[in-house]
């Protein structure tokens, strides 16, 4: 032990001239590595970006179903949100090309629950019955207009059978509903005498709806595949950190010699 102690001073002077000749060789230092910690996040970021690429880049081969999911969920809600644009378009140009152009010659678009209320109702009825300037809602209960007439009625007349004062705040509110929430001249319709048409009317709006429906579902199960992912990717990369997590011998030489064991994490 104490021959090579002796030794130590001798072989400095060797070991700075091997330090100067590699620093003044001109090579590059070697780019330092980013932290331990945040390597553990390089996956499972890829991973939530892209599903299967953080099992991929650790070559696992399950990464490959990941991105079998992604691939199959994107395709799957083009498809579905494509026919569902398509029925859309259908049952939009079938309800005015039948039950509309009789009482306007402009389409005129307007929200989903308008045509939910078609596939319910054979007439939308008429808005005002009144030939004069007097205001006079529809009265038949078996069109859309009629029903919410009905609605009124019951709920603002102490009795929907006796019409009070028309210039009485009942009479007034009723009235003021109705015209709220029936549907208005420019948007009237009549299945009348043509209930096959009706039909296919209704088979088209469930066909869009249920597509549109299912494409939100699939959009659930596309983030899920997301999500799990990177979850699957972030555990795998904390398993693998602990399995390499390496043991160091040091040695401390002096008048007290002591030996340090440290783990590296």
């Amino acid at each position: 032990m104490t021959r090579a102690l002796r030794l130590v001073p001798a072989l400095l002077p060797w070991c700075g001239a091997v330090v100067g000749q590699a620093t003044d060789s001109g090579a590059p230092p070697p780019a330092p590595l980013p932290p331990r910690h945040a390597r553990l996040w390089v996956r499972p970021a890829a991973s939530l970006l892209l599903p299967g690429s953080g099992q991929l880049l650790a070559g696992q081969d399950r990464g490959t179903v990941y991105l079998a999911v992604e691939l199959y969920s994107v395709a799957r809600i083009i498809q579905l949100t494509h026919a569902g644009r398509r029925d859309a378009d259908r049952f939009r140009e079938l309800a005015f090309d039948v039950a509309r152009r009789g009482f306007t010659a402009v389409p005129r678009d307007t929200v989903f629950e308008y045509y939910k209320t078609m596939q319910r109702f054979t007439e939308s009825g008429q808005f005002d019955r009144g030939p004069g300037p007097a205001f006079a809602p529809e009265t038949d209960t078996a069109t859309f207009n009629g029903s919410v007439w009905l609605l009124a009625r019951r709920t603002f007349w102490s009795d929907p059978g006796t019409p009070p004062d028309p210039m009485s705040p009942e009479y007034l509110r009723a009235v003021q509903f109705y015209q709220q929430h029936a549907v208005g001249p420019g948007f009237l319709w009549s299945w009348r005498n043509k209930p096959l048409e009706q039909g296919v009317f209704r088979e088209t709006i469930h066909r869009s709806d249920e597509a549109f429906r299912t494409a939100q579902n699939v959009v659930g199960v596309l983030l899920a595949n997301h999500v799990a992912s990177a979850v699957d990717a972030l555990i795998s990369s904390r398993l693998s950190a602990a399995a390499g997590r390496r043991t160091a011998l040091h040695m401390t030489l002096g008048p007290v010699t002591a030996v340090r064991l440290s783990v590296e994490f």
